[in-house]
């Protein structure tokens, strides 16, 4: 018996891929990054705010900053491969420092090895992958990134091949030994799962580098925040859901699609700029939510 954990471009995939009836698809972005660095101040305490993830958007390319325990940030930069602002036109240092200056100024103090970092690190790609069936008779099952490789932009591709390993222990227990039946099951539970999260961290990749930037998306998370902290039974937010409570990915997305849909509605009430932590506000939401019945 063999498990195919070997990763998104996986061999044991690719000898499967010879059979009859396996579907396959595979899609880079026409966006890679590099990885950047922001050191701790001299005392062991971070530059910027620690208790946040730091967003630049630029529409087709932006920065983000995450903080680490030991006071610094690991730093992205997302860009297209080819075009206006994109890698190809960071050809060298000073190509690099005039692109900084002019369009992330605020990032040159904190980044002091910017152009080191940017050389020294590699180019890398965003693919993703689907494929099924994820087995193969009673013998071969993919898992991981070999079954579902997805992009970065929710952080749960490590999860999910957790949960794949969750899965499958819960049906070895349940069904013993008899692997056509553990195998058969396990695919099709997580199949739709895993093609949930694959769309929700596309999705999450669109709305960091463009809509943090929009102001009806700003007020729309004001909104939802304010609702959410004071009915927090009521309103999961999307990413909560996801990332802090035991709900399938499918479940997640379908909840998080009608929550949407009731946030594209109460952005249209009358004066939404001024009356959005309202009582009438709150009511409507009550209101719909009722209607649509979300979990």
């Amino acid at each position: 018996m063999v498990f195919g954990a070997d990763g998104a471009f996986s061999r044991v995939r690719h000898r499967m891929q010879r059979q009859s009836m396996f579907n396959y698809s595979q899609e880079f972005l026409n966006t890679g990054y590099k990885e950047l660095h922001i050191p701790a101040n001299a005392d062991g305490s971070h530059k910027l705010d620690k208790n946040a993830l730091h967003i630049w958007p630029r529409g087709k390319y932006m920065l983000i900053a995450l903080p680490n325990l030991d006071g610094t940030f690991t730093c992205t930069l997302f860009m297209p491969f080819e075009g206006e602002n994109s890698l190809e036109t960071l050809k060298n240092p000073k190509d690099v420092e005039l692109f900084f200056a002019k369009n992330l100024p605020d990032t040159i103090e904190v980044i002091p090895n910017l152009t080191a970092d940017f050389f020294k690190n590699p180019t890398s790609t965003l693919v993703t992958m689907k494929c099924f069936p994820w087995t193969f008779e009673d013998k071969v099952a993919l898992i991981g990134d070999a079954a579902h490789a997805i992009v970065p932009f929710y952080g749960q591709g490590m999860n999910a091949g957790f949960e794949d390993i969750t899965i499958l222990n819960d049906l070895i227990l349940k069904h013993k030994e008899d692997w056509t039946i553990i195998f058969n099951e396990y695919q099709k539970s997580r199949k739709p799962n895993t093609d949930a999260i694959s769309e929700l961290s596309y999705r999450n990749f669109l709305e960091m580098s463009t809509k943090t930037a929009d102001e009806n998306f700003l007020l729309q998370k004001k909104i939802e925040k304010h609702f959410s902290n004071k009915y927090p039974k009521k309103w999961i937010p999307l990413y909560s859901r996801v990332s802090f409570i035991q709900q399938p990915y499918n479940e997640a997305l379908i909840a998080g699609n009608l929550q949407d849909e009731i946030m594209s509605q109460i952005l249209k009430m009358e004066n939404i700029n001024t009356i959005w932590n309202s009582k009438e506000v709150e009511d409507k939401i009550i209101e719909l939510l009722d209607f649509y019945q979300i979990n």
